[in-house]
């Protein structure tokens, strides 16, 4: 069946604002497919690095059922089911979805948060490492929050959001969940995220999932990376949604304090253990 789009002239803009997207979307699924076919299997064949390997096993592999899997996702079944219109404030780069400023929860929850398998390894990594401070560039409605919080009671998290309607939002979910230990600081990262890096003295996990621009996400890691350690674990969303973000991507890649990438191709994971020499990059599937 073919489906044909009919636009007037009035609606030209809208035109080129849907095929724009079509089109984005398209190359985004060429780049998925390389990714897919030059990655290495996810299983860990052929990995030589002793902490890579028990990251490919232990943690991307780890397939219990956790009880938290179940809490947060009610909640997000909450959220995708609540037609609530909010007037947004985006910082950031906009997204595939919407170039609107009311959105719908629902909307947002469906386009904004983190799917349930990313949000699921948040988990998994931070129940695996025990990060005691974590900073988070984006808490949307605040489902990864939530698992991030679940993961480990005693963290302190500090969560940064630009929207005050959606920190509301995410503030009544952290009440539902009984995410009693997340800060949530509202603002522009640009003039938020130094005063929150001044309060602590580490960041020992750190979820980059806002704004999504070049000179933006090189100047947060470059502000992030002034209070990481050797078991500091930085993990930036969409690296590559753009050209820039994949620029930014390979800039931190080869930062001389970075010592071992991942990419998930959807998430980029970073590592700076003192104990690997030589920087390893991995593409892994997952």
């Amino acid at each position: 069946m073919i489906t044909v789009f009919k636009f007037g002239n009035a609606n030209n803009y809208f035109r080129k604002f849907y095929f724009r997207k079509v089109y984005s979307r398209f190359k985004l699924a060429i780049k998925y497919c390389h990714y897919w076919f030059t990655a290495s299997n996810g299983k860990g064949h052929g990995i030589h690095s002793p902490f890579v390997f028990q990251f490919i096993t232990q943690v991307l592999n780890d397939n219990k059922k956790h009880e938290t899997y179940e809490q947060v996702e009610e909640l997000r079944n909450q959220l995708l089911s609540n037609n609530l219109q909010l007037e947004v404030e985006d910082f950031g780069a906009g997204s595939f979805a919407s170039a609107k400023k009311n959105k719908t929860i629902a909307s947002i929850a469906r386009h904004a948060a983190k799917p349930k398998k990313f949000g699921q390894l948040l988990f998994r990594i931070a129940k695996k490492y025990q990060p005691k401070t974590i900073v988070e560039l984006g808490t949307s409605l605040g489902i990864s929050t939530c698992y991030l919080s679940l993961a480990n009671r005693s963290a302190s998290i500090f969560t940064l959001e630009g929207s005050e309607s959606i920190a509301a939002i995410a503030k009544n979910n952290f009440e539902k969940i009984g995410a009693e230990n997340c800060k949530q600081v509202l603002g522009n990262f640009d003039s938020t995220l130094q005063p929150v890096l001044n309060q602590i003295e580490t960041v020992d996990l750190c979820f980059l999932d806002g704004n999504h621009r070049k000179v933006p996400t090189e100047n947060y890691f470059n502000q992030l990376l002034t209070k990481k350690n050797s078991n500091s674990i930085f993990i930036l969303d969409d690296i590559h949604w753009s050209k820039g973000m994949e620029s930014a991507w390979e800039i931190i890649k080869n930062n001389p304090e970075v010592r071992c990438t991942i990419d998930l191709f959807f998430i980029g994971i970073v590592f700076f253990k003192h104990e690997i020499i030589e920087p390893q990059h991995f593409k892994i599937r997952f």
